[in-house]
């Protein structure tokens, strides 16, 4: 969203008022830092152990003061997570437009990924405009009876690339790295696979460490509580295997642009990694981004440990099937969707204008 703001900044007959709920605090304040971004609003309502239920209600209760506070003419929200889904809620009950960013991604399975699946769908239905990143996703609504103001702009997080890949890059990770290593970028988060899938992705990865020792790995662990401790007694103390913090996007963007292939079981990622070229094994067996598995950017390659690693194996060991990938067009978009929305945006309240 952060780019989508800076042009929203620049343009004429547009005000963006920007609230945020500190879902996830770190990482939020990083991107709010790197893209200068003012909020008018912050709820704070991240506690530790918070359940999606508690989350839920302080976000909605949250979310009702905001609307309460003054009136808007449309409400931006982005992606898939619970402040996504409850911030387009809110603006429904006060009956304010609704513009959803990153609009019609599908697995079409509710428990995959979880909670994001239903919280994309809920947001289709009660928004009135529509942001898909590729033809596909403006299909996906169209077959749910979606196709008025869809538009198909690519995804705002390839724009944002064009601001990180040049600011500076600095990170003492830097400093643990042989040059002549080949680095695996690994993200793991995601709530479905908690427990033995993440164990057995654990196990994968440490046997191919430990046959291939010109590889290391560099794994930013979300700060949930239960999976620093999952990760820990897993992963830790391996001197190639390296576990960071969260890292703000400048850092998260120049090491993908280092590594030689990325592990996943993120969304974003999966469209910004294909963008420098970078072939993405989905550690989940489906994705609301089929496009990436079509154009070949992609494989969904689960979480049984045999295999995962025989996949990473291949793209280590077979120079044409990692070309086959890295070389593939990335389908996700040219860096262009901000300003594709906010011209949409005019073109919207013009129509509303009459």
């Amino acid at each position: 969203m952060a780019p989508l703001v800076k042009e929203l900044e620049s343009a004429p007959g547009l005000t963006p008022i920007v609230c945020v709920t500190a879902q996830h605090r770190e990482m939020l304040d990083q991107v709010l830092r790197f893209f200068e971004i003012q909020t008018q609003t912050d709820l704070n309502i991240m506690k530790e152990g918070q359940s999606l239920y508690n989350l839920s209600a302080d976000l909605l209760k949250g979310m009702e003061k905001v609307f309460q506070a003054r009136k808007y003419d449309l409400v931006l929200v982005h992606g898939d997570t619970t402040t996504a889904f409850i911030g387009a809620l809110a603006a429904y009950y006060a009956k304010v437009p609704v513009g959803h960013v990153e609009a019609g991604l599908r697995t079409y399975d509710k428990y995959a990924p979880f909670p994001e699946e239903m919280n994309r769908e809920w947001i289709g239905r009660v928004a009135d405009m529509h942001f898909a990143p590729t033809a596909l996703s403006a299909a996906n609504l169209k077959a749910e009876n979606r196709s008025a103001h869809v538009y198909v702009t690519g995804n705002t997080g390839i724009d944002a690339m064009k601001w990180t890949l040049k600011a500076p890059f600095k990170h003492p990770i830097q400093n643990k790295l042989r040059q002549d290593s080949r680095l695996i970028l690994m993200t793991m988060h995601r709530r479905e696979n908690w427990g033995a899938p993440m164990k057995g992705v654990f196990e994968a990865v440490k046997r191919v460490i430990q046959k291939h020792p010109d590889i290391e790995v560099i794994y930013p662990v979300h700060p949930n509580p239960v999976l620093q401790e999952a990760v820990a007694q897993e992963l830790e103390g391996h001197e190639r295997i390296h576990l960071t913090e969260p890292l703000d996007v400048v850092d998260l963007h120049h090491i993908m642009q280092r590594s030689y292939l990325v592990l996943t079981d993120s969304g974003g990622i999966q469209e910004e990694a294909p963008s420098l070229g970078k072939p993405v094994l989905v550690l989940r067996d489906k994705t609301e981004r089929p496009e990436g598995v079509t154009a070949g950017t992609l494989k969904c390659v689960g979480t049984e440990c045999e295999a995962v690693q025989a996949e990473i194996e291949r793209l280590l060991t077979d120079k044409e099937a990692y070309h086959s990938m890295a070389r593939a067009h990335n389908p996700f978009g040219d860096g262009t969707a901000s300003r594709q929305i906010v011209s949409a945006i005019h073109r919207f309240f013009q129509s509303q204008r009459g």
